[in-house]
């Protein structure tokens, strides 16, 4: 099995509007040196997979069918042995 972190964040240039919420907040809080913040997705995938090939193959697919909105978020993965 190996085991694939997804992280999925808004492209630049596409608003944040939970991101601002936060930085206003931490603001707020006293954290003046916060200049932005950016919300994004961090998904864990098991792969009942033994060839990591295979497995890079999966991952990609299922990012650019079901789990990011290629318009507007951008992803990255890791593949980790068990």
């Amino acid at each position: 099995m190996i085991k694939a972190k997804i992280f999925v964040t808004l492209k630049e240039g596409i608003l944040d509007p939970q991101g601002r919420a936060v930085q206003q907040s931490l603001r707020i809080l006293g954290f003046s040196s916060v200049d932005d913040v950016r919300i994004g997705k961090f998904l864990e995938v098991d792969v009942q997979e033994t060839d990591k090939s295979a497995a890079e193959i999966q991952v990609q697919s299922m990012c650019e069918r079901l789990l990011v909105n290629p318009v507007i978020e951008n992803y990255r993965y890791e593949l980790l042995d068990p």
